[in-house]
């Protein structure tokens, strides 16, 4: 992890702008955000998102927070201003089969490597949410609560928060018993007791240990990061049954 270069003092009472009015004060702009969506989750993609914005009241974002603080609506609305505003901006969307490939944390620095590699602009400094991203090519500074302190991460974790909410939404079409609709693939009661009562989908994450119990699955979850044999298609296709799980990985 570096820290910020000297001379970029930022204030405690800085605001949310502080880290990118700092940077851009020692020549560092432009400065993006990075940040993710569904890490946690046991069902659905895994979201990652990147965002640069402008200097100046043309980067200001109305009402913007942390989304895990939003309400959805608000979300949505920070969204829309964010797509407007921001000089650049990315999502990637890293399916099941892909985080049971890897692992989540190896899926996670990558969806984020992705998500600044695809930004039209390249930055001259990145900043993270939570832990250091290596291979970058340009410095950056992870930041503890980083969404909550630096105006690019929040930028970042609304458009990869929106985007994974609206994904979880179409999946509940595919898959109503699991109500993905409300509960986005985490881990509540209701997404417990459902797996218990139906099966893993096509859609959930087959390294999570309450998958593979709901699986009938006793075997530890793969360690390597080589391909794994697939245990789920197409989220539109028939949803495998535990019998068939089970053969799978036999």
């Amino acid at each position: 992890m570096t820290t910020l270069p000297r001379g970029a003092t930022v204030r405690r009472d800085a605001g949310l702008y502080g880290y990118e009015r700092a940077l851009r004060r020692v020549g560092l702009d432009p400065v993006a955000g990075v940040d993710e969506a569904g890490r946690g989750a046991c069902a659905g993609p895994l979201v990652a998102a990147a965002a640069v914005l402008p200097e100046g009241r043309a980067g200001i974002v109305p009402g913007l927070a942390d989304s895990k603080l939003l309400t959805a609506r608000a979300r949505e609305r920070c969204y829309e201003q964010v797509v407007r505003r921001a000089t650049a901006w990315s999502v990637v969307v890293v399916p099941p089969g892909e985080c049971d490939r890897l692992g989540m944390h190896v899926a996670n620095v990558e969806a984020l490597r992705r998500a600044l590699a695809r930004l039209s602009t390249r930055p001259a400094y990145v900043l993270t949410d939570g832990f250091p991203v290596d291979g970058l090519e340009v410095p950056g500074l992870a930041m503890w609560k980083g969404d909550r302190v630096a105006a690019c991460i929040s930028a970042a974790s609304v458009i990869a928060k929106v985007t994974r909410d609206r994904i979880m939404a179409e999946l509940h079409e595919h898959h109503p018993a699991y109500d993905f609709a409300t509960h986005k693939g985490y881990i509540t009661d209701e997404h417990a007791a459902a797996l218990t009562e139906h099966g893993p989908s096509s859609v959930h994450r087959m390294r999570f240990v309450n998958v593979r119990r709901a699986a009938g699955i006793v075997d530890p979850a793969p360690l390597t990061l080589e391909p794994q044999l697939e245990l789920s298609g197409d989220a539109s296709g028939p949803r495998p049954t535990r019998h068939d799980l089970q053969e799978a990985v036999r």
